[in-house]
């Protein structure tokens, strides 16, 4: 296990998939810089590939060259490579010569693809002044070597549904780019609300009119036919009188209490859109789905509310993902390149700085990159991660080889260690064989950081081959119970069970990747395929008869 994984693989695999596929897509997702001209030209700047050389320093008489870790932490430098995206300036719509820039430095992960030691032999790493056995995995910041340290997060995307004093009561953290957003559906007396963003408490019924289920009809096959549920919804239904979508639009926009009628509609318009599930997609085309979707946790309510089946473990570590290097440096990158004071604002704002003197500034010139390079770093430095969060790059522990190993597969709950969180620190049974039941600390933190246990692994997300092979399966099914990927619905199957047993029979030939879990859960009459990452995974040796 040791030599074909490595007891820190997940640290390295994850880093590896940063700079691959999330650094690429992060630079795609801006896309282009407008920038504003005094003349009537139009100035845009496209965006095209990242290259990232392998790390190195630049001396003091300016030239560059390579350097090993070893050398980083005798020098006190930070171990890192520049990030080079090309960069089109397009003019009146007429693409001139593409230039690389240099946008900032990246720390680079020890015995990572972007690493001077990545596939080294023994007696080479020996020579370069390495430890043969070090695990890798850590970043070499300033000299001192530092850990991105896994912090496990409830699911996002998909409802937990839990009893909650007289009612009943479902979460969902929907998630789009970077940008989380809470939903609290609430069952009380029997009438079933929704609040998020900034509406409170409204009626699930009229949400669902305005998204386009016009009908008493529509709404009511969306959910159920059974006729104990039935009555449910009629109550509901009846509760409030609203017929049409454009009714219940308004409905909506008084609920916000904005007097202005044009800026009233286009406010419903983007909570619809863009507030409301974004994880579905924020335009106008899915807002069925969102209906659909939103009727189908409306069902589990209902029938929790009914004792028809039991309230979810939020302890379940099936409801449970692990953040990872790749998901802290994303969520650092964005905010980076995009926030309020981020790169991309400071490029637009110095070019009109120079423009209004009278320059034709080069690309070159525009771009800080010293501002990405020192923001990343003080970040890391100090282990404050955007969004309030402190503690997430600790210093390696280098006590032993053990506690150096140990130290890399920690996963620290996000909960304080003030409160008595009970059922959170106690062992679950699902932690069997993914975390060490054993090595927790003691004191105000116990059960609160765990340890990987030796034989798990974490999951990487799908590939696109693994994911349109699953759903070309689902597309040739068809019935009553609904089938979900990853938090939204992709499909129904009249025989679940011979579903599950096919994907996983393909699974088990090696026609799919191991990544893919699927599950059929008979209580909610749902299907459910995971492709995302994060999912801790213990390994299973299958005996048939």
């Amino acid at each position: 296990f040791k030599k074909q994984v490595g007891f820190v693989d997940h640290q390295i695999t994850s880093f590896n998939e940063f700079i691959d596929a999330r650094l690429q897509k992060i630079i795609d997702e801006i896309g282009e810089i407008e920038l504003e001209t005094p003349e009537l030209a139009e100035f845009r700047i496209k965006l095209g590939k990242v290259r990232i050389p392998k790390p190195g320093i630049k001396e003091a008489d300016g030239a560059w060259r390579k350097i090993t870790p070893i050398e980083a932490r005798i020098r006190d430098l930070t171990y890192s490579s520049p990030i080079y995206v090309e960069m089109v300036p397009v003019i009146n719509g007429v693409e001139q010569e593409s230039q690389e820039v240099k946008l900032g430095e990246l720390p680079v992960m020890v015995k990572s693809k972007l690493c001077m030691l990545d596939g080294m032999s023994e007696e080479e790493l020996v020579e370069n002044g390495e430890d043969p056995n070090d695990p890798g995995g850590y970043f070499i910041i300033n000299g001192t070597e530092r850990v991105i340290v896994m912090v496990e997060e409830v699911l996002y995307n998909r409802p937990v549904i839990e009893t909650k004093g007289e009612g009943q009561a479902a979460r969902i953290n929907s998630e789009a780019s970077g940008f989380v957003q809470r939903h609290l559906i609430e069952r009380k007396g029997g009438i079933i609300t929704i609040s998020f963003a900034n509406l409170k408490k409204m009626p699930i019924v009229v949400l669902m009119r305005a998204l386009g289920l016009e009908t008493d009809r529509e709404i009511i096959e969306a959910i159920s036919t059974k006729p104990q549920e039935l009555e449910e919804i009629y109550f509901n239904l009846y509760e409030f009188d609203i017929k049409t979508a454009e009714d219940a639009k308004e409905h909506i926009g008084n609920n916000l209490r904005i007097p202005q009628k044009e800026y009233r509609d286009k406010r419903v318009n983007d909570i619809l859109d863009k507030y409301l599930l974004p994880h579905l997609g924020q335009d106008k085309k899915v807002r069925r789905e969102k209906a659909l979707y939103l009727a189908k946790v409306v069902r589990k309510l209902i029938r929790l509310g009914l004792e028809h089946i039991e309230e979810q473990d939020i302890d379940h570590y099936g409801n449970k993902r692990l953040r990872q290097v790749s998901d802290f440096m994303e969520i650092l990158f964005r905010s980076i390149l995009l926030g309020k004071y981020g790169l991309v604002s400071r490029i637009v704002y110095s070019y009109q700085k120079l423009v209004k003197r009278g320059k034709m500034p080069a690309i070159k010139s525009i771009v800080e990159s010293d501002y990405l390079t020192k923001r990343i770093i003080s970040h890391m430095a100090t282990g404050q991660w955007v969004g309030g969060r402190t503690g997430v790059c600790q210093r390696l522990e280098r006590t032993n080889y053990v506690r150096t190993v140990a130290h890399l597969r920690n996963i620290i709950s996000p909960l304080s260690s003030a409160q008595e969180h009970f059922e959170a620190r106690a062992l679950h049974a699902t932690h069997w064989g993914r975390l060490c039941c054993e090595e927790t600390p003691e004191g105000v933190n116990i059960g609160l950081r765990k340890y990987l246990a030796v034989f798990a692994v974490i999951s990487m997300a799908a590939s696109e081959k693994d994911r349109s092979f699953v759903l070309d399966m689902i597309k040739k099914e068809s019935g009553e119970n609904a089938i979900f990927m990853d938090g939204r619905v992709v499909g129904t199957t009249e025989r679940p069970e011979l579903l599950v047993s096919r994907i996983r029979e393909k699974r088990r030939n090696g026609l799919l990747g191991s990544h893919t879990s699927v599950v059929w859960v008979p209580e909610f009459e749902e299907v459910h395929v995971n492709t995302d990452s994060g999912r801790l995974q213990r390994p299973l040796i299958i005996v048939e008869n």
